[in-house]
Parts: structure tokens; C-alpha cells; sequence
């Protein structure tokens, strides 16, 4: 994802500057270019050799320093960088940068970056709190910057609140929010449904489907990455949340259809992966419900047809994309549903071919729209989400 991309880390001395080393091996892992450059206080808390060998750049402290591979240190460097971040960003090289002042080898390359520059404060809670520290802080987001927020937990000096760095793989995400991809899709809106549905039959137990959510969480993922403002509503599953998008839980059809309802007139692409389980229990009576586990069938209803609704109340501008997984007839039957539900296009797939389907890693689509089929070969869902959300930017482009 990072191929070709330069990062400069800033590193700034806290005690959180042992955690950088693990965010540089990130993003070198990534294929990235990555250069740091430490104050003089950081060199107390990890040696600049750790960054040289994972980075295999010289590590910058000194202003002056000619043993350099670039003409002019700050200034070349920092034109160089894609995106600079300061993490863990001082109280001292916050109140420096907010107020012009550049007198070492990191606050001068800051100063001299075009690019995206974002500040991650760590520090005593009371420092945080300090109406000076955030005073700075509104400065720097005048004039830029992007601040991320702290997390609360139990910090070095012995107190707890806010001030502690948050993990690298955190810090991680914000890296790869700015450099992944080509902000293709700034300023469209998508809603991705995804995961499975739980409807309850009684109090213990309930009727559920095997989706584990992976198919519309990487879609929601790449959207975010790609610069969309993104809303994913989600059935119960065991994934990592997605970073950057609101993520709304369901745990019902119902819950997920009114989700879709309330948030459906703001959106301008609708993905629908999610598998809803297509059943729920009607009002029977408890006696009827005892008789026979196996006549449960006969006392259940359908739920809302979700993409239905959306055919439905959709507008004329509005791309609605589905989800097909069938295990026999798949081009015959996608396409029924393609055309009852009125739809732009469906993602198929049979869930009898290896590789592809429910919990798997990868998997293997066929988009159908009403003038043609394009077939992409096995591959991991990240790259199905990718080369979905590209086939409908094209699509919405004609």
C-alpha cells in the first residue's frame, strides 16, 4: 500500500519514543521509505541506532550535521516527505511549532513541509489539560495540522487521564488513511451493510447465518481509504472495528433495515454484503412454539426486504450495489435478482467454488449489471473491495 511513499517520523522526547521503533518497522514492512528525525531529549529515551537499522537511513539530530545524504538537511528532506508525523509530539515542540520557532533539526523540517504534517501529543495529563497546551494546539489545526486526540489510560508518571500516546498501530491507520490510495472517492457518501443478522426465537436461542462480516468491512475500509465519508452498519461478527468510518450495530433484520431507512437519503452509494437471516418469529402462541423445533419454519414470517425498500425510496443519483451468494444456476439467478429488485448492479459468487463465500479470506465475484458480466479472478477480499468500489466509480462516471 506504501510502495514509493516517503514518511518522516518526529521524534520528540517523552517516554513514548520507545513505541516509534515499532511504527517505523510498520511502514517499512509496508514498503515504505522512512526517514526520523529526533531531538536532542528523545536520544535519552531510545538510542537514533534502532531507527538506523530498521530504517537503513541515517537518523537526523543535529541541525549541522554534514555527514548527511541530502544537500540541505531540512529542506530537502522535508520536501521529500509525503507525510511527516510527530509522534510522540511534546508539550515543548508543540508550543514551538504553534509559534514559529524553529532552532533544531525537527521543528526547522516542519516548518519547511508542504505536505500533511500530523502532531500526536503525549504527555502528563496535566500538561494536556493546560489551557497553554491547548491553546497551541487550536493554533496548530488553524493552520493545518491534524491533532490526533490522546488516549485515556494510566500514564507514566503515576497519574491517569488523558496524554498517552496512543499504540503504533493506531498511529498506523492515520498513515495509511492519507497515503494508501488516491482520494478518488472524496465527497461521496457510502453505506456498506455487513455481517449476519440475528433474529431470536426465544429468549436462548435464535435463527443466524454463517456471514463473518470480512467481504463488507473490507469494502467499507477501502471506501475510507479512497477519501469516502463512510457508514457501515453491522450485524454481530468477531472483526476489529474500521477505523475513520461511523459504524452502526445491529443485531436484527429490523434493526438493520430501519439503520439503512433512517440513513438511506444521505448516502450516494449503497453496498449491500450483508446476509440477513430471512426469517423471524411471528406472534405464536408458546404451546404451538414447544410442539416441535422442527415445525418452526411454519411459525416464522419474513423479514423487511431491505434492498427492496431501497429500489424503492432511492434517488435518481443513488448507485445500489448487492450481494448474490447462490450455490447453483449463479448468473441465472443473480440476474432475476438484479432485475426484481431493481438494482444497478449485483456482486455474485457461489459459495461452492473454493475460496469463496462465507468466513474465507478471499473470494471469487462476478459483477452483473444489466448490460454486461465481468468476471475477477480469486483473490483477497481487500483486492474484490478495491476492484468493486473501482467497477461502480466507473460505472457512476457513464
Amino acid at each position: 500500500m506504501l510502495k514509493g511513499k516517503t514518511v518522516v517520523l518526529g521524534v520528540t522526547g517523552s517516554i513514548a519514543a520507545y513505541k516509534i521503533a515499532n511504527l517505523a518497522s510498520m511502514l517499512v514492512k509496508n514498503h515504505c521509505d522512512v526517514h526520523v528525525i529526533m531531538t536532542k531529549n528523545a536520544t535519552n529515551f531510545i538510542n537514533p541506532i534502532a531507527f538506523e537499522t530498521l530504517t537503513g537511513h541515517k537518523c537526523l539530530v543535529d541541525t549541522f550535521d554534514r555527514n548527511f545524504e541530502f544537500q540541505v538537511g531540512h529542506v530537502s528532506l522535508a520536501q521529500k516527505a509525503d507525510l511527516m508525523m510527530i509522534a510522540p509530539a511534546s508539550a515543548n515542540v508543540i508550543g514551538k511549532v504553534a509559534h514559529g520557532i524553529a532552532d533544531d533539526m525537527l521543528t526547522t523540517t516542519i516548518m519547511a513541509c508542504p505536505g500533511k504534517v500530523i502532531f500526536s501529543p503525549a504527555m502528563n495529563v496535566h500538561m494536556y489539560e493546560n489551557p497553554i497546551l491547548q491553546d497551541n494546539l487550536v493554533i496548530l489545526r488553524k493552520y493545518g495540522y491534524e491533532i490526533v486526540e490522546p488516549a485515556v489510560g494510566y500514564l507514566a508518571c503515576g497519574d491517569t487521564g488523558a496524554g498517552k500516546m496512543p499504540e503504533p498501530e493506531t498511529l498506523f491507520q492515520y498513515i495509511l488513511r492519507e497515503l494508501a490510495f488516491e482520494k478518488d472517492m472524496t465527497g461521496i457518501k457510502v453505506m456498506v451493510t455487513a455481517g449476519p443478522t440475528q433474529e431470536a426465537i426465544d429468549p436462548v436461542r435464535y435463527i443466524t447465518n454463517h456471514s463473518s462480516g470480512k467481504m463488507g468491512y473490507a469494502i467499507a475500509r477501502d471506501a475510507m481509504l479512497r477519501g469516502a465519508d463512510v457508514t457501515l452498519i453491522s450485524g454481530p461478527v468477531a472483526l476489529q472495528p474500521v477505523p475513520f468510518v461511523t459504524t452502526i450495530p445491529v443485531v436484527s433484520a429490523e434493526d438493520m433495515f430501519q439503520a439503512v431507512k433512517g440513513h438511506l437519503s444521505q448516502q450516494d452509494i449503497l453496498i449491500k454484503s450483508a446476509a440477513v437471516a430471512d426469517y423471524r418469529p411471528c406472534e405464536v402462541s408458546q404451546e404451538k412454539v414447544k410442539k416441535s423445533d422442527a415445525d418452526m419454519s411454519t411459525h416464522l414470517e419474513r423479514t423487511q426486504d431491505i434492498l427492496g425498500y431501497v429500489a424503492q425510496h432511492r434517488r435518481k443519483d443513488q448507485t445500489i450495489c448487492g450481494f448474490s451468494m447462490e450455490t447453483q444456476n449463479m448468473l441465472e439467478n443473480s440476474r432475476k435478482k438484479l432485475q426484481k429488485k431493481k438494482l444497478d448492479m449485483i456482486a455474485a459468487n457461489n459459495l461452492k467454488d473454493t475460496g469463496a463465500g462465507f468466513g474465507t479470506d478471499t473470494n471469487l465475484v462476478t459483477i452483473i449489471t444489466e448490460k454486461e458480466e465481468r468476471e475477477l479472478p480469486l483473490m483477497p477480499k481487500e483486492e474484490v473491495a478495491h476492484e468493486l468500489l473501482s467497477y461502480i466509480l466507473e460505472y457512476r462516471s457513464h
